[in-house]
């Protein structure tokens, strides 16, 4: 499935694998939420929740689509966050991994906390 995430200063592209998770978000699309920001990561509510998965990670590449169940939450890592050892993307805490954003994650560097963004199927 690939989905566009939309801000007011822009927009990426991610493409998700089959997974329970992404079936589950894939139902509430499209939806609208708020940004925050930690670090280098953007995440939002989803209104989606699900337990974690067997695979889940803490420490993901840049450009991970990460579903947060702690928080219901798309997690969108473009860098370090505030407990990151170094140049790696740390999470808050293991995440189900959904997919890859499509193109550069640097882009979400424009989002702002209390931005407001949509999630929709490309």
């Amino acid at each position: 499935m690939q989905i566009r995430i939309s801000w007011p200063a822009g927009h990426v592209t991610a493409t998700l694998a089959e997974t329970p998770t992404s079936q589950a978000l894939g139902k509430v699309l499209p939806l609208s939420a708020t940004a925050n920001t930690w670090g280098e990561e953007v995440y939002f509510d989803t209104g989606v929740s699900v337990p974690r998965e067997s695979d889940a990670q803490q420490v993901v590449e840049p450009g991970t689509v990460a579903f947060w169940t702690d928080g219901d939450a798309l997690a969108l890592p473009y860098g370090p966050t505030p407990i990151s050892h170094g140049a790696e993307c740390r999470l808050a805490s293991p995440c189900n991994l959904l997919g890859q954003i499509d193109g550069d994650p640097g882009t979400l560097a424009s989002v702002r906390a209390g931005d407001p963004v949509r999630v929709e199927r490309v």
